[in-house]
């Protein structure tokens, strides 16, 4: 890419991810560009935060007269771009297009499916991903390109190798700790969910093997209303914490014995690590992982959490994923690729 043209990039950040440890810290430790707009949208409800983010993100578009509006993902920032850049005609370019699981009461779901069908190229981490689009008839500009994530897994597994001492802070023993995190609406929005969850914490983690979960601000705040703490507490092995930085983030993926997670990619950076995953949904847009062996789905249920933690075990190698260069394929399509459509 070195004699190619020369790329202006303009980051806009909406604010939607808000808690220093799961923002800032990001840009600074994988080096990232601050970003050139910084809004503050978070802590709003959905069309709140989605309308608000929409009218600003088009008047930088209007301001900036950008040849592509890059989203990624399944956030409402996502949909309040490609929204704002779809109606001012500017094309918009999906990462992780063409994900599904099929539950449109989750409103990631709906953001992508309306982020798909207004995008321009649709960047697939998986060929099942690329069916998904094709059942809901896009085809032009549909790209396998492997998954981003994974590139982002290789360059920064081995810096967080080198750089983080989460393990020695929190006195954990590498592959004797059970991780977990916990923050989708589906789980912190339902009282008896996020106490099933919790209660199957509290069964499974042990003296030997402790379960830490770095606690997103989202559930710390229904924790609160819900009157949970004495629930997290009744088991001192159970390990709550402020969110960690990305790379100590990493590393504590990387040395789990076992990772259960609501995260879509969490369930994915544990497959990456080597690390068996147990969703704690009733549904994963990442079934690959499922199908290879590396990750069961449980969902809010006590006994079914408990009985994958017993089973959890390593899979088969997922080639959809590509091999750490999905980056470089997707500036590729938008560089030298004319739209056809």
């Amino acid at each position: 890419m070195g004699n190619g043209p020369a790329v202006e990039e303009v980051i806009i950040h909406t604010g939607q991810h808000y808690d220093a440890n799961m923002s800032e810290i990001f840009f600074n430790q994988m080096e990232i560009p601050k970003p050139t707009v910084m809004l503050d949208f978070g802590a709003l409800s959905h069309g709140t935060m989605t309308g608000r983010m929409l009218e600003a993100i088009e008047k930088e578009i209007l301001a900036r007269r950008p040849d592509w509006v890059l989203v990624y993902g399944d956030t409402n920032s996502t949909l309040a771009g490609a929204l704002a850049a779809a109606k001012l005609h500017v094309p918009v370019a999906h990462v992780e297009a063409g994900l599904r699981s099929f539950n449109k009461a989750m409103p990631e779901e709906i953001n992508r499916i309306l982020t798909d069908h207004t995008s321009t190229r649709l960047f697939c981490p998986t060929s099942t991903a690329v069916r998904n689009l094709a059942r809901e008839g896009i085809t032009e500009g549909v790209h396998h390109v492997g998954d981003v994530m994974y590139d982002a897994a290789l360059q920064f597994g081995a810096l967080a190798e080198k750089t983080s001492t989460i393990l020695d802070d929190l006195k954990l023993t590498p592959k004797s700790y059970l991780l977990a995190t916990v923050h989708r609406q589906e789980n912190t929005d339902s009282r008896e969910r996020l106490e099933n969850i919790f209660a199957a914490f509290a069964e499974i983690a042990t003296a030997d093997r402790p379960l830490v979960l770095p606690m997103h601000p989202r559930t710390r705040s229904f924790v609160k209303r819900y009157g949970m703490e004495p629930q997290l507490l009744r088991n001192p092995n159970v390990r709550t914490i402020d969110p960690v930085g990305f790379l100590d983030m990493i590393f504590l993926e990387k040395q789990a014995a076992v990772i259960l997670t609501d995260s879509g990619g969490v369930q994915k950076e544990a497959y990456f690590h080597g690390v068996p995953c147990i969703t704690l949904r009733d549904e994963t847009e990442w079934v690959e992982t499922v199908e290879a062996g590396w990750n069961q789905v449980a969902g809010a249920d006590k006994g079914a959490v408990m009985m994958a933690v017993d089973g959890g075990s390593v899979g088969k190698v997922i080639h959809e994923y590509g091999e750490g260069t999905a980056s470089e394929a997707i500036l590729s399509y938008l560089l030298y690729v004319v739209p056809t459509s």
